[in-house]
């Protein structure tokens, strides 16, 4: 189930919205843990155990942390609990991955091969793992209290609006939330309001770039001339950010209407000066998440340069393989790590210099390139593709030429993409409060306002509705993460 389907929309949240509302307040996170519980359930089936069995190790490490924190073994528990949350992610994301590999090996030798059935990945498992880790640290770090409520350590690990696709909320954010929350009317409105600008940028600008992107990306690499590889890759390249910052937007809004405030996970990644900057701004919460609990850890930047540069490797290399069990997502991971070691270098004192446009030029090509090795699953086409946007392809645009792929719409969505991709909201946003605070209206005009404010929300909605009910191509990019 996906926030972007029918039954999440008609069925699911509606029946837990107003059940939660009803209910007593005692009852409510076990209400809202058994809401999560059938919503993982719902498109995962008996794999919903694997959750459970995480929940229970995770509460039990956090109980032994908090007992023996005194005592000189406490450090062999949080490994030991953290070992085991990793075990997880090791047997369902990278066992076929690592089996692969190695038979590879074994051929250079003459050995036979292992073989072993595909193993499913069970959704959103890398975002709950990391979500378990974080609260084992914390609980170790004493940045938050020990949860000896096993339905409150439940909900923070399985709760739906951030189960999938994030943000990877950090417990000692929520901590408190979880254990006691309201929910105004205004809190209420401002998630229901960020929840349909997400389904919006979803359905309307995502999935309908990611019709030219897949069918650009599906034709063979010969067949590609260098304007059609572009015009893929600047698809992709908005269709994946407007995917998954909608889906963090969803998230958000989800969370707002049952009293959570999660953190931002997007801030304008493409409007980045450097790969430094674009870090920031993309996927907050997983490179917060890198930064608190491995980076620093390694030593950060407080130690030789050497070793500096070092941590950055681990850290992106590690960051690829958290998004795929593939040498591509590697490489993106790398390519990544790679540039801020360049800007470390030096070359972000140059950037600071260049005129602002150049710098964004740099960055978008760098975050772009990096994204063919994100999208294509295998080496040898992911450097066809690069061959083709270089204008060293094969194609010769006889047969498939970028007139196929591109129309009005597509025009139009383009356009709304691009523009949606810088602050350009948020800026007119400010700059209408402020004129709002010194204008002196009467009751009419503020009605008139908000009525305006509704319609439009309204009308997104129901053009949303629209586009989804007429079968739009609906994927979900980080179902596989």
């Amino acid at each position: 189930m996906i926030f972007s389907s029918i039954v999440f929309l008609f069925l699911f949240l509606p029946c837990v919205l107003i059940l939660y509302f009803l209910i007593p307040r005692q009852f409510k996170n076990i209400f809202l843990l058994l809401a999560s519980l059938f919503f993982y359930a719902w498109g995962e089936g008996l794999f919903v155990l694997i959750m459970l069995l995480s929940i229970a190790v995770n509460y039990l490490s956090g109980i032994l942390i908090d007992r023996y924190r005194n005592v000189a073994t406490v450090k062999w528990i949080l490994a030991g609990a953290i070992g085991i949350n990793l075990s997880f992610l090791a047997i369902y994301k990278y066992a076929n991955f690592l089996v692969d590999n190695l038979n590879e090996l074994l051929s250079i030798i003459n050995m036979s091969s292992i073989i072993i059935e595909t193993v499913h990945l069970p959704i959103g498992i890398s975002f709950f793992t990391f979500q378990a880790i974080s609260y084992l640290i914390d609980v170790y770090q004493e940045k938050a209290p020990v949860q000896k409520n096993p339905i409150n350590i439940a909900l923070y690990i399985a709760l739906f609006p951030q189960l999938i696709a994030g943000p990877i909320v950090r417990y000692h954010d929520i901590a408190r939330q979880i254990v006691s929350r309201v929910v105004s009317l205004e809190d209420f409105a401002c998630g229901v309001e960020r929840f349909i600008w997400g389904l919006a940028k979803k359905i309307l600008i995502a999935n309908t770039l990611a019709g030219v992107a897949d069918q650009i990306f599906a034709l063979p690499g010969q067949e590609l001339t260098a304007s059609l590889a572009w015009f893929g890759l600047v698809c992709y390249s908005l269709q994946i950010y407007f995917d998954f910052s909608a889906y963090s937007d969803m998230a958000i809004g989800l969370g707002r209407m049952f009293g959570f405030r999660f953190l931002e996970n997007f801030n304008y990644p493409y409007i980045a000066r450097s790969i430094q900057d674009f870090w920031k701004r993309w996927h907050i919460s997983l490179s917060c998440w890198f930064r608190d609990y491995l980076y620093i850890p390694l030593g950060g930047n407080r130690c030789a340069p050497w070793r500096v540069y070092l941590n950055l490797l681990t850290v992106f290399f590690l960051c690829g393989l958290w998004h795929g069990a593939s040498w591509n997502f590697i490489i993106w991971g790398l390519l990544h790590g790679s540039f801020l070691i360049i800007e470390r270098l030096g070359f972000n004192r140059l950037l600071a210099y260049w005129w602002y446009p150049l710098s964004h030029v740099y960055v978008l090509f760098v975050v772009m390139i990096s994204w063919v090795f994100f999208r294509i699953e295998d080496f040898p086409t992911a450097l066809q593709y690069l061959k083709a946007l270089f204008g060293f392809g094969e194609g010769l645009g006889i047969r498939y030429h970028i007139d196929m792929y591109f129309n009005v719409e597509i025009l139009l969505f383009l356009c709304i993409a691009f523009l949606g991709s810088m602050p350009l909201m948020p800026y007119l946003s400010h700059r209408w409060k402020i004129y709002y605070k010194k204008s002196h209206h009467g009751i009419i005009w503020h009605i008139a306002i908000s009525s305006v404010h509704v319609s439009i929300l309204l009308s997104i909605l129901l053009l949303s509705f629209a586009y989804l009910a007429s079968g739009t191509y609906n994927p979900f990019i980080y179902f596989r993460f």
